[in-house]
C-alpha cells in the first residue's frame, strides 16, 4: 500500500459503495485492483469467496490472478474468483444448466462453427463475407439483449426482416443441439439474472464485491450483467478509460461510464493520471490528439521521466520505402543503443500492412513475430482432425459430432440434424448415439435416416481401429482416405498451394502425433486420448514460451497493441482513409479512430516514431495520399519532421548519413 500514489491510495480505500476509477494509460490500474483485492480481504474482512473480479482477456485475468496471489494467499485467499466476463458466465451455466435453458453437457460453438451452421442456412459454402455480416448482426442482436421475435418486429427494411429470420433459424438450431454460442454466455445469465428472481437472489449473495476491469469495454448485455449482480447493494469498483475504447465495432459503448454516474448517483469518480510508463513529450502528444475528443471526465497524463527524445514524423515515398525504412532505422538504433529486438514494436491500423514489414525484415535478417496470429490448434484442419479424434474417443461429445458430421458434405442437412438433436435431447443421449436408435425414423427421413446410420457405422469402426488397434496412427491415416480429406481441402481453399499448405499442417499434426507416441516409456502414455492432451499442453507452452522469451520486433495491429508496453514504438500508415481508416471517415466514427491514434502512442516509453506514404498502390494503382489529420492534432514543438521539406540541406543529410555509416563501422568493429 506505501507503494501507492495519493490517488491510487484513494482508489482502494474507496469500498462503501460504487466507485468509478478513470485509469490512464500506464497508470497502474492492475495494481490498484490486485490492491484493492488484497485490502478487501485482509482489512475488510470480506471472504475471499465473496469477492469477483472479472476483465476481457484471460491474459488479463491471470496476470490479475497472479499478482493477488502474491498479496495474499493461504486459507483466506482461497474461493477468490478472477476470470474474464465470458467465463464468469459459463461457470454460471454450468452450475446450473436447466436455470438458463439448456440440458448437462452442452456444446459451445466457436466463431468457426457458428459461421458453418450460419452458411448452412444461408446456403453458402464459401460466401464468407456474407456469412461475417450477418453473424455480427445476429452478435449484435443478442449484445443488445435483442430476442429473434423483436428483431422480426423491429425489422425496417428487407435487409433487416432477412438477418431477424436467420437469426430466428440459428437460435432454433443451437437449442435442439443444446449448445450456445459465445455471445450467449453473457447473454443468457444476463436474461436469466434478469427475469429469474432465484437465479438473481442467489448471484447477488454470492458476490458482495464486484471488480470490472476494461469498463469502457462492456457492451449492454455486460452493463447490465454488473448492475444486477451487485443489486442494491452496489458495492462496485469499476475501473477503466474512455479514451482506450476502441472495439465499438464488437459492440462495446465507452458511454456505459456515463451511465453509471446516472444509474449511481452516489457514485465516486477517482482519476489516475500519473503515467507510470512514457516520458512527458509522448504523454504531451497523446494529450493533444485525445483532446480532440469529447469528455465528460476530464483527465490529463504526466508523468515524472523527464520530456525525453523529440517524436520523429518521417515521410517516404511508398509504402515499401516505409517498410525499408522503419527496418534501417530500427537496425540502427538498436545497434547504436545495445538493445534487443523485443524492445521494439511496429503498429499499423491493418493487418494487411504487415506484408511489406515482414519482406524488409527478412531481407535485413530482423527477427520478428507477428502477433495476435492464429495458433497451429486454432487452424480450421487441425480443428477437424482433432474433432474426429475428440469423437472417436468420446462418441457423447456433440460438439466435435456437429463439426464434423458434415466435414467433408455427406448430404446431411441443417434441418436433419436439427430433428436429430431435438430427438437426442428428448431421449436424453448423445447425438452420435441417437443416430443407431430405431425411434429417431419417426423423426427423420429414410435417406437422412440412412446418412446418419451409415456415418454412425463408420464412426464405430474407425474407433474400434484407432483405439483397439495395432498401429492406430496408420488407422488414423486411413481415416482420413475414407472420407477423401486432401480433395476436400482442395474444394476450400482458394488455391491449390493453400490446399497444399493446409494438407502439410496436417501431416506435421500426424508427425507430432507419431513423436509422442514413439517417446511413451510406459502403456498408459500410449493412449491416443493422452497423446492428444500433451500436443494441446505442448502448443500452449510453445505459444507462451515464444511470447515471453523470443527476442523479437513486435509486429502488431492497433487493437492488438492495447495493455502493451514497448520502450520504442514505429507508428506506420499515418494516412486519411488508413488512421484514420475509409469507414470511420464515411460513417464519421473518427472519434475512436482518434483513440486508437492515443493508444498507439501512449504504448510507447522511449521513443516514438510516426511514419506515412506520400504515395500507396491502391487496387494495383499509385495513388497519392493525404496525411493523416492526427498529425496536425501534435504539439508542433515535439515533433521532428523528416522527408517533408526539413529544412535541412542536401551537404546536411549527407553529413548524417555519413554519420550514421562511421557509427554502424565503429560498433562492428
Amino acid at each position: 500500500m506505501n507503494q501507492l500514489n495519493p490517488r491510487q491510495r484513494e482508489a482502494v480505500l474507496a469500498i462503501s459503495g460504487p466507485v468509478l476509477v478513470l485509469a490512464g494509460a500506464g497508470s497502474g490500474k492492475t495494481s490498484v485492483i490486485t490492491q484493492k483485492i488484497a485490502y478487501l480481504i485482509t482489512e475488510c474482512g470480506i471472504s475471499a469467496n465473496k469477492i469477483l473480479a472479472v476483465t476481457f482477456t484471460n491474459k488479463a485475468a491471470r496476470e490479475m490472478k497472479e499478482r493477488a496471489a502474491k498479496l495474499v494467499s493461504g486459507p483466506i485467499a482461497r474461493g477468490l474468483s478472477v476470470s474474464t466476463f465470458h467465463t464468469l458466465g459459463l461457470t454460471m451455466i454450468k452450475r446450473a444448466p436447466e436455470q438458463f435453458g439448456l440440458k448437462k453437457n452442452f456444446s459451445i460453438f466457436d466463431a468457426e462453427d457458428s459461421n458453418t451452421l450460419l452458411g448452412e442456412l444461408l446456403h453458402k459454402e464459401n460466401a464468407s463475407d456474407k456469412i461475417k455480416l450477418v453473424r455480427s448482426l445476429i452478435s449484435n442482436f443478442k449484445n443488445e439483449l435483442i430476442t429473434p421475435a423483436e428483431a422480426i418486429s423491429r425489422a425496417e427494411s428487407d435487409g433487416d426482416l432477412f438477418a431477424a429470420t436467420v437469426y430466428e433459424a440459428y437460435e432454433r438450431h443451437l437449442r435442439a443441439y443444446n449448445a450456445v454460442d459465445f455471445d450467449d454466455l453473457i447473454v443468457r445469465p444476463t436474461l436469466a439474472l434478469r427475469d429469474n428472481d432465484a437465479v438473481r437472489e442467489q448471484w447477488q449473495n454470492k458476490v458482495h464485491y464486484l471488480l470490472v476491469d476494461e469498463y469502457q469495454d462492456t457492451n449492454s448485455a455486460q452493463y447490465l450483467m454488473v448492475k444486477l449482480l451487485v443489486g442494491s447493494r452496489a458495492c462496485f469498483t469499476a475501473v477503466g478509460d474512455d479514451d482506450q475504447s476502441i472495439y465499438a465495432w464488437r459492440g462495446a459503448r465507452p458511454e456505459n461510464m456515463a451511465e453509471l454516474s446516472k444509474d449511481y448517483p452516489a457514485l465516486k469518480v477517482i482519476m489516475l493520471e500519473q503515467n507510470y510508463r512514457s516520458t512527458s513529450r509522448i504523454l504531451k502528444a497523446a494529450n493533444a490528439v485525445i483532446a480532440n475528443n469529447p469528455h465528460v471526465f476530464e483527465k490529463k497524463l504526466w508523468s515524472q521521466h523527464g520530456m525525453g527524445a523529440t517524436i520523429r514524423v518521417v515521410q517516404c515515398p511508398s509504402e515499401d520505402a516505409e517498410a525499408e525504412k522503419v527496418a534501417t532505422e530500427l537496425l540502427n538504433h538498436k545497434l547504436m543503443q545495445r538493445t534487443e529486438f523485443r524492445d521494439y514494436a511496429v503498429l499499423y491500423r491493418g493487418n494487411f500492412q504487415a506484408r511489406a514489414l515482414e519482406t524488409k525484415l527478412r531481407e535485413f535478417q530482423i527477427p520478428y513475430k507477428i502477433s495476435g496470429g492464429q495458433s497451429f490448434f486454432g487452424r480450421s484442419e487441425i480443428k477437424d482432425v482433432m474433432a474426429y479424434l475428440r469423437l472417436v474417443i468420446n462418441p457423447e461429445d456433440d460438439n466435435a459430432f456437429l463439426r464434423i458430421v458434415n466435414t467433408p458434405k455427406r448430404e446431411i442437412g441443417p434441418s436433419t440434424l436439427e430433428k436429430l438433436g431435438s430427438y437426442a435431447q428428448q431421449r436424453e443421449c448423445a447425438m452420435l448415439l441417437a443416430c443407431d436408435e430405431l425411434g429417431l425414423g419417426l423423426h427423420v427421413g429414410d435417406r437422412a435416416l440412412s446418412r446418419l446410420q451409415e456415418f454412425s457405422a463408420w464412426i464405430a469402426s474407425t474407433a474400434r481401429e484407432i483405439i483397439d488397434g495395432n498401429e492406430p496412427l496408420n488407422a488414423i491415416k486411413q481415416m482420413l482416405s475414407d472420407i477423401d480429406y486432401n480433395d476436400y481441402l482442395l474444394e476450400q481453399s482458394a488455391t491449390p498451394q493453400a490446399a497444399e499448405r493446409r494438407m502439410e499442417s496436417v501431416n506435421s499434426f500426424l508427425a507430432s502425433v507419431q513423436r509422442l507416441w514413439e517417446k511413451a516409456e510406459d502403456e498408459e502414455d500410449r493412449d491416443i486420448e493422452a497423446v492428444i492432451r500433451k500436443l494441446v499442453l505442448l502448443d500452449l507452452l510453445e505459444q507462451q514460451a515464444e511470447e515471453d522469451d523470443s527476442d523479437k520486433v513486435q509486429l502488431m495491429t492497433l487493437h492488438a497493441a492495447k495493455g502493451l508496453e514497448f520502450p520504442h514504438v514505429f507508428l506506420v500508415g499515418l494516412e486519411e482513409d488508413l488512421l484514420p481508416h475509409r469507414n470511420s471517415i464515411e460513417a464519421d466514427t473518427v472519434e475512436e479512430e482518434r483513440r486508437l491514434m492515443y493508444v498507439g502512442i501512449t504504448r510507447a516509453k522511449q521513443t516514438l516514431t510516426l511514419t506515412y506514404s506520400a504515395k500507396r498502390k491502391v487496387a494495383g494503382e499509385m495513388l497519392p495520399t493525404t496525411p493523416s489529420r492526427f498529425l496536425d492534432e501534435l504539439p508542433a514543438d515535439d515533433l521532428d519532421w523528416e522527408g517533408k521539406s526539413s529544412g535541412k540541406s542536401v551537404e546536411q543529410k549527407q553529413a548524417i548519413g555519413r554519420a550514421h555509416l562511421t557509427n554502424l563501422r565503429d560498433l562492428l568493429g
